[in-house]
C-alpha cells in the first residue's frame, strides 16, 4: 500500500501530486471494521436500558416535547448531508471507474457546502450557546471514564447536558476534515473554469499545487470513515430517537430524562432556540 503518488514535471523533477487511491480503500475497510465490532460489543453487552431521572425541581418544568435542534440547524445539517453526499460521489465515482460529467457538479456542490457551513457559523456564533460544544478538562476525564465503563472497568459516567462529549469531538473532527476540504477547494477551482475565478493553473509551484491536493484529499477519505460511523449510529435502535430529533426538532420528555441531565442541560415550557 502507498500513501502518496508522485510525478515527474517537466524539468524531470519527482514532486509530489495527490494521496494513493489506497488511502480511500483504507477508510472504507477502517469504517467497516469498526461497525463490525461495534456490533460484536453490542451484541455481547445489550444495551442497557437507559433510567429515567425522576424528581427535584430540575425536572418539574420539563415540557412533553423538549426541543433539541431548531429549524435553522435542522436545514443546515439536510443542505451539509446533501452536499457531503455529491461531494463525495462526484470525487471517488470516477476513481472507481465509475465515468461521467462529474467536474461542474463536483464544484456546485462545493460552494453550497462552503455557503452552509458558513451559514451555520453565523447561526452557532449568535443564536446558539458555543459552550455546549467546547470539550473542557472535566469532559476529557468523564470520555475515559466512559471507555473504562464500556471495557467493563468502571462505573457509567453521569448523565451529559445537550451534546455528549463523544459527540462533540465527532463534531470538531469533522469540523478539522471540512475544513481541509474547502479551503483546499477553493484553490483548486482556480485550476478550471467557473464564474468565480480566472483559470490559472500557475498560481501556485507543482509542489505547492501537491500539497493542496494532498490535504483535499486526506481531508475526503476522513470524511468517507467519519461518514460510515455516522450513518451507523443514525439508524442503530437505541440511538434513533437522536435521528428523529434532528427531523422533527424535538425529542420526548421520557429521552431527555433517560439520556439527559436536567441540571446540565436546563430546559423549560418555553421553547429553545438553540
Amino acid at each position: 500500500m502507498s500513501f502518496f503518488q508522485w510525478e515527474l514535471n517537466p524539468w524531470g523533477q519527482e514532486v509530489l501530486t495527490r494521496i494513493s487511491w489506497d488511502l480511500f480503500w483504507l477508510s472504507v475497510v477502517l469504517g467497516a471494521l469498526f461497525i463490525v465490532a461495534h456490533l460484536a460489543y453490542r451484541a455481547r453487552h445489550k444495551p442497557a436500558e437507559a433510567v429515567v431521572t425522576t424528581g427535584g425541581s430540575a425536572t418539574a418544568g420539563v415540557p412533553d416535547k423538549v426541543q433539541r435542534h431548531s429549524l435553522a440547524s435542522r436545514l443546515f445539517h439536510w443542505v451539509m448531508a446533501v452536499t457531503v453526499f455529491v461531494l463525495l460521489v462526484t470525487g471517488f465515482f470516477p476513481v472507481l471507474g465509475i465515468q461521467f460529467n462529474w467536474v461542474l457538479i463536483h464544484w456546485v456542490a462545493g460552494i453550497a457546502f462552503i455557503g452552509s457551513v458558513l451559514f451555520h457559523i453565523v447561526h452557532a456564533s449568535f443564536w446558539m450557546n458555543l459552550r455546549d460544544i467546547w470539550v473542557s478538562a472535566a469532559d476529557w476525564r468523564e470520555f475515559q471514564q466512559e471507555i473504562r465503563h464500556a471495557l467493563g472497568k468502571g462505573e457509567p459516567p453521569p448523565k451529559p447536558g445537550k451534546y455528549p462529549v463523544d459527540h462533540r469531538l465527532f463534531h470538531h473532527m469533522t469540523v478539522l476534515a471540512g475544513f481541509g476540504v474547502m479551503l483546499t477547494g477553493l484553490f483548486m477551482m482556480v485550476r478550471i473554469e467557473t464564474p468565480f475565478f480566472t483559470r490559472n493553473p500557475y498560481l501556485f509551484s507543482d509542489g505547492t499545487w501537491g500539497l493542496i491536493y494532498v490535504v483535499h484529499g486526506l481531508s475526503a477519505v476522513g470524511l468517507v470513515g467519519m461518514i460510515m460511523a455516522h450513518v451507523y449510529f443514525a439508524v442503530l435502535p437505541e440511538k434513533r430517537w437522536l435521528t428523529l430529533g434532528m427531523i422533527a426538532g424535538w425529542i420526548s420528555k421520557e429521552d431527555f430524562l433517560a439520556n439527559h441531565d436536567p441540571k446540565r442541560w436546563a430546559v423549560s415550557k418555553k421553547a429553545e432556540q438553540g
